[in-house]
């Protein structure tokens, strides 16, 4: 990851202060650090995104990221490509797994992505790859887009979670 991610430690406590940390190991020295005015050690924290690349805060936000799941996001930044990155981030978003940041392995969901800026745009892919068969020159300009576009609404659905507008289809 070459952009900077910067996230943020709130305790819970109300007698301590919190602290930013770019990575596990910065998080896990600073946590093991804290201590309340009093002293104590401070255990429990939200975890914030503050700042990042696009795809980590997307995600951050779908998977619900929390103090117990900063293992498996880091994880996953380090290990994970834009594709495995796009389709976690759907599946937490849209509900479509029950997986958990350290339990999913989002190359073997089964979610087709398509980046495309319309449903209109997605029929005449469509077309273009042959999915409809071998459509006679003399027949394409009678084809109706609008309606293949329609149809394909049924079977596939349209999502932000990712901050760009993508079509989907979830098996």
């Amino acid at each position: 990851m070459s952009e900077t991610l910067t996230l943020h430690a709130q305790p819970y406590d109300p007698d301590a202060t919190g602290f930013y940390f770019t990575s596990l190991d910065d998080y896990e020295s600073k946590a093991a650090a804290l201590r309340n005015r009093y002293g104590q050690p401070v255990e429990e924290f939200e975890i914030q995104f503050i700042d990042g690349p696009t795809a980590a805060m997307h995600l951050f936000s779908a998977a619900r990221v929390s103090q117990g799941d900063l293992a498996a996001y880091f994880d996953a930044l380090d290990g994970w490509d834009d594709d495995d990155m796009r389709k976690a981030t759907i599946a937490f978003a849209e509900n479509i797994t029950g997986d958990t940041l350290a339990t999913i392995t989002p190359h073997l969901l089964d979610i087709d992505v398509y980046h495309v800026d319309s449903w209109r745009e997605l029929a005449e892919q469509f077309v273009d790859d042959g999915l409809f068969g071998e459509i006679p020159e003399h027949l394409a300009n009678y084809i109706d887009f609008d309606a293949m576009a329609r149809d394909l609404q049924h079977d596939y659905s349209e999502t932000r979670a990712t901050g760009e507008f993508l079509i989907y289809r979830a098996d």
